[in-house]
């Protein structure tokens, strides 16, 4: 499988981007609903959906029907010439992996969780992206009515929980090879060493797995905005925002989907290129959850899985 030349950190054996993950819904209809109002493009994939973004190819998201809302697996991307040594790592670490259809491996995290290492192009970005700015002499804001809808550029992370963060994090960064860029309280923020941004995935403790969010870039804070306005006009008004984070630094609005968990507006994460080393940290929940904004709703932080609200 031929690619192109992507951004790499040098004998380092790591994933380099979450390719998708996939949960189940009980219903499918509301889920296509939520996510086309999100801006997004919802194609058919068996008895499935799977998520793009306007006009691209990549699967960001595979939601299949099931008696609940619940996270079945995650996928990331890999090296072509990373696959023989990642099973050899799995060996040798005594973690079970079986082959995949086509270039893949799939093995479980601590808790059961399906992790599938697949070969394909790097998704996540090579460099920080850049916010355009309108000429100086043209109008920065359009009528109210003549506003665009918003249509993310690609999925920035996602969050998940998992019932043993500290077991969690040794097997991402032990078996996977992903970094960590800070801690906050219950929660943990990684990133990839071939450059990705602050965080590809994060982690929060929890009884037991599920899925907490997932993180759309926009083109500047206006879109967060206007994304928002556009979700509570579609009939989705609850969620968090308009805000910025500490740890990862973007501007931010999660909208509360039909199960409990979310969907973010985000722009402008902090990058991580892939010949730096970044200083992790350890920040309390109150010091590092946000700078500024409303505070987070009481539901934010409940673990949904299993159940709708």
């Amino acid at each position: 499988m031929a690619q192109a030349l992507r951004a790499r950190r040098p004998g380092v054996l790591g994933v380099h981007s979450l390719d998708h993950f996939a949960i189940t819904v009980p219903d499918l209809g509301v889920a296509r609903r939520f996510y086309e109002a999100f801006g997004l493009e919802v194609h058919d994939d068996g008895e499935a959906l799977a998520i793009h973004v306007l006009g691209g190819n990549h699967r960001w998201m595979r939601i299949a029907p099931g008696p609940r809302k619940a996270l079945k697996h995650l996928s990331f991307g890999i090296f072509e010439d990373d696959l023989e040594r990642f099973a050899a790592r799995l060996a040798r670490l005594g973690i079970a992996a079986s082959g995949g259809p086509g270039a893949s491996l799939w093995l479980e995290d601590p808790h059961g969780l399906a992790i599938e290492l697949r070969v394909a192009e790097k998704s996540s970005p090579d460099a920080k992206a850049v916010p355009a700015a309108a000429p100086s002499t043209l109008r920065g804001a359009p009528m109210r009515d003549a506003a665009p809808l918003v249509h993310p550029r690609r999925m920035s992370h996602a969050a998940f929980f998992t019932p043993n963060l500290d077991a969690t994090l040794a097997f991402y960064i032990d078996a996977l090879g992903l970094r960590l860029s800070d801690r906050s309280g219950p929660g943990a923020f990684l990133h990839g060493a071939h450059g990705s941004e602050h965080h590809m995935v994060a982690f929060a403790q929890s009884s037991q797995a599920g899925f907490h969010h997932s993180a759309w870039e926009v083109g500047s804070v206006d879109e967060v905005g206007l994304g928002a306005a556009q979700m509570a006009r579609a009939g989705y008004a609850e969620g968090w925002g308009l805000g910025r984070h500490v740890l990862g630094s973007n501007y931010f609005h999660y909208v509360r989907d039909p199960w409990g968990s979310f969907a973010e507006y985000s722009f402008d994460m902090d990058y991580v290129p892939a010949d730096f080393d970044w200083p992790s940290t350890e920040a309390s929940p109150e010091n590092g959850l946000y700078l500024w904004g409303p505070a987070p709703p009481d539901y934010f932080g409940v673990n949904s899985d299993g159940g709708t609200h």
